[in-house]
């Protein structure tokens, strides 16, 4: 019996030794590691990048046809079905291949800059064309501290700023840290982005603005809660070790009588 006992408490003791606390906390960095810091030039507006799908819609006459009522007809504006639109994806060359201009390059750009762009390739065509973009597949992904839990969000709005985005996402969980907000831009490129964020105090109300760019990771870090992990990864093993003792003891009864 005795042998038996020093056994559970050494099987116990090595299963203990190989438990990490709080294994759903991701993205883990350094005490030393130096975060990037927000300059004054990233960018106020939303930028599209590589992998981004994009709509347009062209009119002739600087956009005349929208808001003439009298051209009108089922759903049409003089031939044009406003639900006719096509998609078009910015490839890892940085361009799009658009009806009759062919390749053109667009990522880095703001929407306003490439409805501007593409109002002057298209001029050789069309009488003061009128160009409305349209991103289609703006999103991010947001963790807000609550045991490993994510939610991707889309990006309605033109833009998003970072403390938009926490909100879509329900706000920082009770057991998420206000103080340590990570935002990583680019992460499925060579060029990432780690930004760290304090929104703990009122002073952290500047950084809460950054327009968030698609495919940014909004990751708050959350608490470590060691008692109430000890316990989640003790409880099973004690059942276990308790169960087994009290097979070992019914079995010694039998064996002395």
């Amino acid at each position: 019996m005795r042998n038996t006992l020093w056994f559970l408490f050494i099987l116990t003791s090595i299963v203990l030794s190989s438990c990490r606390m709080n294994p759903s906390i991701m993205l883990r960095t350094d005490k030393d590691f130096v975060f990037d810091i927000p300059s004054d030039t990233l960018p106020s507006e939303y930028t599209l990048n590589v992998n981004d799908r994009f709509s347009f819609r062209l009119f002739s006459k600087d956009g005349f046809q929208i808001i003439d009522i009298t051209s009108f007809s089922g759903g049409t504006v003089s031939g044009y079905n406003f639900a006719q639109t096509f998609q078009y994806t910015i490839e890892p060359d940085s361009t799009t291949k658009l009806p009759i201009i062919g390749k053109q390059k667009v990522a880095g750009k703001t929407i306003r800059q490439i409805e501007r762009f593409l109002e002057e390739k298209y001029a050789a065509y069309y009488n003061d064309p009128f160009v409305m973009v349209n991103v289609v597949n703006r999103r991010v992904f947001v963790f807000t501290g609550q045991d490993g839990k994510g939610e991707v969000i889309t990006l309605s709005n033109e833009n998003t700023t970072l403390i938009e985005g926490l909100a879509l996402a329900g706000g920082i969980s009770e057991d998420g840290k206000s103080h340590k907000i990570k935002l990583i831009r680019g992460y499925n490129t060579d060029d990432a982005k780690v930004f760290q964020f304090d929104l703990s105090t009122i002073d952290g109300i500047h950084s809460a603005g950054m327009i968030l760019q698609a495919n940014d990771i909004i990751y708050v870090e959350p608490q470590v809660r060691v008692a109430r992990d000890v316990l989640r990864e003790v409880t099973p093993i004690v059942s276990l070790i308790t169960s087994t003792i009290v097979v070992i003891a019914a079995f010694d009864r039998l064996s002395a009588r």
